[in-house]
C-alpha cells in the first residue's frame, strides 16, 4: 500500500466516523422526547469560545422540591440528582433512583411553578451572523427547545419565546 492509498483509507475512516456521529445525533433528535425549558444566561467569560453560549435551563421541579409553610420557601434547597421527562411540551425534573449526572438546585417559585436550575449548563452554537437571543431583554423569557437523549445532558435545538400561553420559535438568522 503506497502513501496515497494510506491517506485515502485514513480519509474514508475519518468521514465514516464523523458521519456515524452525525447519524446518531439525528436519530436521537427524531426518537428522543423533546420539550421547552426556560433559560437563564450563563457566561463563563471564555475569550476564545467563539460563538458558543452557555445556557442554564430552568426546569419544572414540582416533584423534586416541595414548598413548605413558613419563612423558608422550600424544604430542600440543595442539589438533587434527577431524570428529565416531557410533560405538556415542557421539560420536567423527576427524582432519580440512580446516578444520572444531572442535578437541579436553587428552586424558585415563578408563575405558580417551582423552577430549578439544571446542571450542567447547555452549550449552544450560534451561526456567525445570528443575534444572541439571550442578550435581548425585549423578547421576554427566552425558552430553549431540547431533546432528552437516553443518557447525558439535554441537546439544544432552537430558541423560542412565550406569546400568550404558547411558545413560538425564534428566527436564528
Amino acid at each position: 500500500m503506497n502513501q496515497l492509498q494510506k491517506g485515502l483509507l485514513f480519509a474514508v475512516i475519518q468521514v465514516a466516523l464523523v458521519s456515524s456521529l452525525g447519524a446518531r445525533l439525528l436519530w436521537d433528535r427524531e426518537t428522543s422526547p423533546r420539550g421547552w425549558a426556560a433559560t437563564r444566561g450563563y457566561d463563563p467569560n471564555l475569550p476564545i469560545r467563539g460563538r458558543y453560549i452557555h445556557i442554564s435551563l430552568l426546569v419544572k421541579a414540582d416533584t423534586v422540591f416541595q414548598p413548605s409553610q413558613g419563612p423558608v420557601p422550600f424544604l430542600a434547597s440543595g442539589s438533587e440528582n434527577v431524570d428529565l421527562a416531557v410533560e405538556n411540551g415542557r421539560i420536567v425534573a423527576l427524582r432519580a433512583s440512580r446516578y444520572t449526572g444531572l442535578t437541579v438546585g436553587g428552586p424558585q417559585l415563578r408563575d405558580g411553578e417551582i423552577l430549578a436550575t439544571l446542571s450542567p449548563p447547555v452549550v449552544y452554537f450560534l451561526p456567525e451572523h445570528a443575534a444572541d437571543p439571550m442578550r435581548n431583554p425585549a423578547a421576554g423569557t427566552v425558552f430553549l427547545e431540547v431533546t432528552i437523549p437516553p443518557k447525558g445532558p439535554p441537546r439544544p435545538i432552537r430558541f423560542g419565546t412565550k406569546v400568550g400561553s404558547e411558545i413560538v420559535p425564534l428566527a436564528t438568522e
